[in-house]
């Protein structure tokens, strides 16, 4: 079942809300050029996640948008993993011109680098591993989750 922008809006929201909060914390206290305060990192962290979420939700339109092209509206799933670099260098982008509120201060591209990649793959394995598994119903309603 090919997931509806309603379903990819949905899961995009719960997996990085979920898979994605679980996996910031775990990485944050081990993260290069983290600041010097366990807080300050982890304030930083989640609201880079929370960043990624909202941001996310413009990319799913755009993703929508160019699936119209293909000729079974959907991705390989190897498109999905790729998005990796778009969606990571908008989000630098981002956070380099200050754009993402509350952030304060430089955030060094090491601490962005590691816990972006980290966390995508993470939620990528999720989405396309045990979501499947778990939330069968969620791949037989076009991917919404309600």
């Amino acid at each position: 079942m090919i997931p509806t922008l309603a379903g990819r809006l949905q899961t995009r929201i719960f997996v990085l809300a979920t898979v994605g909060a679980l996996l910031t914390a775990l990485i944050v206290p081990v993260l290069p050029g983290r600041p010097a305060s366990l807080g300050a990192a982890y304030r930083t962290a989640f609201l880079m996640l929370l960043a990624v979420i909202v941001v996310g939700l413009v990319w799913e339109l755009v993703y929508h948008l160019l699936m119209q092209f293909r000729w079974d509206k959907d991705w390989p799933t190897v498109f999905g993993l790729v998005t990796i670099v778009p969606e990571g260098a908008v989000m630098w982008a981002l956070l380099n011109t200050g754009l993402v509120p509350g952030v304060q201060g430089h955030v060094s591209a090491s601490m962005f680098l590691t816990m972006f990649v980290f966390v995508w793959l993470g939620q990528w394995l999720f989405v396309n591993g045990p979501m499947r598994v778990f939330f069968v119903q969620w791949r037989l309603r076009g991917g919404r989750l309600l």
